[in-house]
């Protein structure tokens, strides 16, 4: 796991930065103008995702360390690719970009404070030597710093940066496939005995969250291009994050095998979620 430690937060560091050259103010601003369906997407993923993920590990009966790891990525933020793939359903896709931005700004607290509560419940000690606060604090060096540095850079190449979007977002996908080459090579035949395990319950997550995010959005949000968003948000997670927060507290490659499985669960039911929803209007 030594090449995924130390690959992970570089990584993770270079796609919130990424992130942050696509924000402006507006998308801050435009949830306070239109609240509902921001605050929507929020608690669909926030607080149903892993109340979801909760219940799921507690009714399959899978291994601590195979439901801690399924804990972490359900308390991760969207990543960037929600955002691409949002685009190209014909959603709302500035709504997505708030999501994806302000979860992952919270994610320093949320994501720790599920992670730990998670681990204690499972009767999981911490390997390493770091609190929650330590974990919030490393978050907050590869998550919220890179997205501010660059909303600044922005700022000072306005017009350059917006005739790169689609470049940035490409390399964005890239690292995150990267990250999870590595573990795959790194790891695969550990990961070959496990991922049936984490397979099922990966599935499972991911699907009841896209049909959740999707009917829940289909009663309350404004709109079919909102619904499509809130859909991919709750689908969508950010797994290079839950592979830093897996190596920065564990040795244990098995803590990251949910994570890896789920990575390529939601590729390809996202995929096909876009091909089959991009022709609702």
């Amino acid at each position: 796991m030594e090449i995924v430690t130390k690959i992970a937060p570089v990584c993770l560091a270079i796609i919130m930065f990424g992130l942050g050259l696509g924000l402006t103010w507006a998308n801050f601003s435009r949830v306070i103008k239109n609240p509902k369906d921001f605050f929507l997407g929020f608690l669909c993923q926030v607080i149903a995702l892993p109340i979801i993920a909760f219940i799921l590990i507690n009714a399959i009966s899978l291994p601590p360390e195979i439901a801690l790891g399924v804990m972490v990525i359900a308390a991760a933020p969207g990543g960037v690719t929600s955002n691409i793939l949002t685009k190209f359903a014909d959603g709302d896709v500035a709504l997505s970009v708030s999501l994806t931005a302000i979860v992952s700004l919270l994610s320093i607290l949320i994501v720790p404070l599920i992670v730990f509560n998670s681990a204690e419940f499972l009767g999981i000690g911490i390997t390493k030597s770091i609190s929650m606060f330590n974990i919030a604090l490393k978050m907050f060096f590869v998550v919220t710093v890179p997205v501010i540095f660059g909303m600044i850079v922005r700022s000072l190449m306005t017009d350059f940066i917006v005739s790169k979007t689609l470049l940035i977002q490409r390399l964005s996908v890239i690292l995150f496939l990267i990250v999870f080459i590595a573990i795959w090579i790194e790891e695969w035949d550990r990961i070959v005995s496990f991922i049936t395990r984490a397979g099922l319950v990966a599935f499972i997550l991911n699907m009841t969250m896209i049909f959740f995010g999707y009917y829940v959005a289909k009663f309350f949000a404004s709109g079919v291009a909102q619904r499509k968003c809130i859909s991919l948000e709750c689908g969508l997670q950010n797994g290079t994050l839950a592979v830093f927060v897996t190596t920065q507290l564990f040795d244990d490659i098995v803590f990251m095998v949910p994570t890896a499985a789920y990575a390529l669960v939601m590729f390809c039911t996202s995929i096909i979620f876009v091909l089959i929803v991009r022709k609702i209007n």
